[in-house]
């Protein structure tokens, strides 16, 4: 999953910001530092759609000159879990009872700051009737 974002210059520097994400906006002193902090924004953003139990946006197509910026995997499986609950409107209860676990683990597994096997949101993706797909480009 990546986001398009648009550096522009600005006072010695690059501006960077998402249209797909309007909260994450960011800057650098030259290209490679405004990526790095593109990256971090990205992800901090990432966080505020789940602290908040909202939709992230699906990113969409990358225009000339725009860049995209990559999620790392893991984060990427956990927006897709989250997406699917709030479609379903499925709460962690829900799904803990779908996959006979306790909410504690449901929890965990939309938690952007903890470290999830990847077969854990394979199940409950399962849970919620769905299947989870990795594939590389």
């Amino acid at each position: 999953m990546k986001y398009p974002a648009t550096f522009t210059p600005e006072d010695g520097g690059f501006v960077v910001t998402f249209r797909d994400i309007p909260e994450a906006i960011t800057q650098g002193d030259d290209e490679q530092e405004a990526f790095e902090m593109a990256k971090d924004v990205l992800l901090a953003a990432m966080e505020v759609y789940f602290e908040e139990k909202r939709k992230v946006p699906t990113p969409s197509a990358t225009r000339p000159k725009e860049r995209p910026i990559p999620l790392p995997a893991s984060v990427v499986a956990k927006i897709l879990l989250l997406n699917e609950m709030l479609d379903q409107q499925v709460i962690p209860s829900e799904l803990a009872r779908r996959m006979d676990t306790t909410r504690q683990e449901v929890n965990r597994l939309i938690d952007l700051k903890h470290t999830t096997r990847i077969d854990r949101i394979e199940d409950a993706m399962s849970a919620l009737g769905k299947q989870l797909e990795l594939s590389v480009a």
